[in-house]
């Protein structure tokens, strides 16, 4: 009996003796969590995109405290909060953030103390939802 890993192999084995380009985003969190339910496509004018994902606690105000501290003149060019009832909001966002801001907003980030990933080279940003 096959299981669905197995299944999933041997489909992207055929797909790729028809000459298929294949990108297996079985294990991308971020696809999962957030890239999927996305819509509207490439942001062109979203120069210096940086793509962020964190997760920070769901109690009242966090999101409307997690917001404001990004309110120092980086534009938010992508957003995506995501939550079914957890401990946790889980969001994605995108930042247009130059070379001098990008050290500015990891420092606040260290600062807030979320949790937070980089994601501007995740594979499924840069096919679905990444500008320009």
């Amino acid at each position: 009996m096959r299981n669905g890993n197995t299944e999933r192999l041997m489909l992207i084995d055929q797909l790729v003796a028809k000459g298929f380009q294949v990108v297996d985003l079985t294990d991308n969190e971020t696809a999962k969590l957030h890239i999927r339910y996305m819509v509207g496509g490439r942001a062109p004018q979203a120069v210096n995109e940086k793509l962020f994902r964190f997760e920070f606690p769901e109690r009242p105000g966090a999101l409307f405290d997690f917001l404001k501290g990004l309110s120092r003149g980086w534009n938010i060019s992508l957003f995506h909060y995501r939550n079914h009832g957890a401990a946790y909001g889980r969001v994605l966002v995108g930042l247009q953030l130059d070379r001098g801001d990008v050290k500015a907003f990891r420092s606040y980030m260290e600062d807030s103390g979320y949790g937070y990933q980089e994601e501007t080279d995740n594979v499924a940003y840069q096919l679905f939802a990444r500008g320009g």
